[in-house]
């Protein structure tokens, strides 16, 4: 093989692995997304769940948050914890006929939606820089494997983003709805997540909080940008390997 095809096997292959490593750092896509810290909440139970809320918009700024229940999975209490510089309301509305929760009892009126709303001079400020998480504790939560929260996102702009979708497959969707894994009910029968417990409440005092800023969305893109990084350097250092072996070659 000639000095110069040696060369050029050497940079094309340290190219691909730093592209490779570009790729894996930008695995973090900027989605609404619903976070638990530590074990899924339990059906039948209250769980506490953090709405990671970044920013997509280059020229425009996030005021206005909207999760969505579905009447079928008759939840009657929803809590959120006070957050400075926004408000927030939970709607409540009559169910057209009774619905068994999670615990088999009858529920006529459920929760159908939580909004956020920013006060003036409050926003989740443009570019791709700034999140902001909204905290909530939810039950009793429904005889289900998930635990899908639709969204909407506004912006200061006037656009609308509808975080709605469900994935089917593999393939994740533009606009993926915010999704919560559930477990079986266990044996004791609490139900309730791990946590410190959240204030200001709609319906019973049942549900507990978690106040962690971490969350295994995070969790993964970081490893997976980590991994990225690695198989770049390695590929550039190979690359520089196979220079020098070339140039030693030629001599």
């Amino acid at each position: 093989m000639t000095n110069n095809a040696v060369i050029r096997r050497g940079l094309v292959l340290a190219g691909t692995l730093g592209i490779a490593g570009l790729l894996g750092t930008g695995v973090a896509s900027a989605h609404v997304t619903a976070n638990v810290n530590g074990s899924a909440p339990e059906q039948g139970g209250y769980g506490a769940i953090t709405l990671r809320v970044p920013n997509e918009e280059e020229d425009a700024a996030t005021v206005k948050l909207e999760i969505d229940f579905k009447p079928e999975y008759a939840i009657s209490t929803v809590r959120y914890r006070p957050l400075p510089g926004w408000t927030a309301e939970v709607t409540k509305a009559p169910l057209p006929q009774p619905v068994k929760n999670g615990k088999d009892l009858d529920v006529t009126e459920a929760v159908t939606k939580i909004v956020f709303t920013a006060e003036p001079g409050t926003k989740i400020g443009p570019g791709e820089t700034q999140y902001q998480d909204f905290e909530i504790t939810a039950g009793a939560l429904p005889k289900a494997d998930e635990l899908v929260l639709p969204a909407t996102q506004t912006y200061d702009n006037g656009k609308v983003v509808a975080w709605d979708q469900v994935q089917e497959g593999a393939a994740e969707p533009e606009h993926p709805a915010p999704t919560v894994s559930l477990t079986a009910a266990s044996a004791s029968g609490s139900g309730h997540s791990h946590g410190a417990v959240t204030t200001t409440a709609t319906g019973a005092d049942e549900g507990s909080a978690d106040t962690s800023d971490t969350s295994d969305t995070d969790d993964t893109a970081r490893w997976l940008g980590g991994a990225g990084l690695v198989l770049g350097a390695a590929g550039l250092g190979f690359g520089a390997g196979a220079v020098l072996r070339g140039r030693k070659a030629a001599k």
